[in-house]
């Protein structure tokens, strides 16, 4: 079945349509940036301006980067603060006309990975990393999904989340090299194998596709490894996320 996923990151807006059998792209991506402010009325708008460029008329999958619990935001992340309690589910399906599910970004990212790429078929506890302009998570036991795990939430030192030290949009903002950055990626891992010791952990969003260039600096005992559908998996996934 042909269906439209959306990711919706920090700095961009981007969707495709997926095949929701094999998890193909069967368009080139559309990426709008996001607007400034990042308010819930502007950013449907995208939404919708999404669904028209590509003439979809069937269900949409949205990866939204904060808490959904139902539909609703639980946390407006590094939105606009009138997110906070909004049902984003009925503001995208108002805005396209269409049927829209809504999921945590990292989800969506961890579907597509747990269902066609490299966490197809692994057991125990499986956690999805995506790194941009925060740091999102997904967890998965024995691939079933647990929702909302918000590791990049946790606070470090003076930053009220670890995410703002340790993000890619932390390594643009200082100027820092891959070996900088990834020494701090790596204190992040660090706490998360300390807290919940994972069995697998996979990377992705827009950092994941550098992969070799900071690898070095990962030293945790987990196995980390970078999606295979690199920065295609929040749209992929977001189009899972809607079948299921």
């Amino acid at each position: 079945m042909k269906v439209l996923g959306i990711d919706i990151g920090g700095s961009g807006i981007k969707g495709a349509l997926v095949d929701s059998e094999t998890g193909k792209m069967l368009t080139k991506r559309h990426r709008i940036p996001t607007p400034e402010g990042r308010k819930p009325k502007d950013m449907a708008l995208v939404v919708a301006e999404i669904a028209k460029h590509f003439e979809h008329k069937g269900p949409i999958g949205v990866g939204f980067p904060t808490i959904i619990k139902g539909g609703v935001c639980k946390s407006p992340g590094n939105l606009h603060k009138k997110w906070l309690n909004l049902n984003v589910k009925e503001l995208f399906s108002k805005a396209t006309g269409l049927p829209v599910t809504v999921v945590n970004d990292a989800d969506a990212a961890g579907y597509a990975s747990m269902n066609y790429g490299v966490g197809k078929g692994k057991k125990g506890l499986v956690l999805m990393i995506t790194i941009g302009t925060g740091l999102g998570s997904g967890a998965f036991l024995n691939g079933e999904l647990i929702p909302n795990f918000e590791l990049g939430q946790i606070p470090y030192k003076k930053y009220k989340k670890i995410e703002l030290w340790a993000a890619d949009s932390a390594k643009e903002r200082e100027g820092l090299t891959y070996r900088q950055w990834g020494k701090r990626f790596n204190k992040f891992l660090s706490y998360i194998e300390l807290i919940i010791a994972p069995d697998f952990i996979i990377l992705g969003g827009g950092a994941s596709k550098d992969f070799s260039e900071f690898e070095s600096c990962l030293k945790i005992d987990t196995p980390v490894v970078p999606a295979q559908l690199k920065n295609h998996a929040g749209i992929i996934g977001a189009a899972a996320a809607a079948m299921r």
